[in-house]
């Protein structure tokens, strides 16, 4: 399954992807908002978190790229953990390597995702959540039409964010 936009392309992982989204992971603007960049293992066990949740549930992060085939990143939704704070939920994220912001790709491309998460998976409801500080991913959920919830902001420690503040 492939979803197109205007200038994007969403399509399922392939381990061919392993390097481009590795790359991504260890550029330190790229990862600021996550505490810095990841290992390369740290980045591998991702991809194959997002491929197993495309097997298991029917959606998951989607490998974006250019239709001219350049990759830019990821978009999409993911089913939280059952110990999350929130509970469990359903939220979208997206993450493009630095030569793709600026551009609108990510509004675009989490905007096909949300479509397909309603339309096609069935979902009432899909949030999203992003540090205090990251006025880019507010500027997208902005686009995409989103209502700030802060009743349901939150503190949680994961990797080295210890204290990370949520915006939801």
């Amino acid at each position: 399954m492939i979803l197109e936009t205007s200038r994007t392309r969403l399509r399922r992982w392939s381990h061919a992807d392993r390097d481009a989204f590795a790359v991504m992971h260890a550029d330190p603007e790229v990862m600021h908002d996550n505490g810095g960049p990841i290992s390369w293992s740290e980045s591998d066990a991702k991809l194959d978190l997002y491929m197993a949740s495309q097997e298991e549930h029917g959606f998951s992060r989607w490998a974006v790229e250019t239709r001219a085939g350049e990759f830019l990143g990821y978009a999409g939704i993911m089913a939280s953990g059952p110990d999350h704070v929130l509970d469990q939920h359903v939220q979208i994220g997206w993450r493009l390597v630095r030569q793709g912001w600026g551009h609108g790709y990510a509004t675009e491309a989490a905007q096909a995702a949300l479509t397909d998460a309603f339309d096609r998976v069935g979902l009432d409801e899909v949030i999203a959540y992003t540090a205090a500080d990251n006025l880019r991913s507010q500027a997208v959920m902005t686009r995409l039409q989103m209502r700030r919830d802060p009743s349901r902001d939150f503190v949680m420690d994961y990797a080295a964010n210890k204290g990370w503040r949520g915006l939801v």
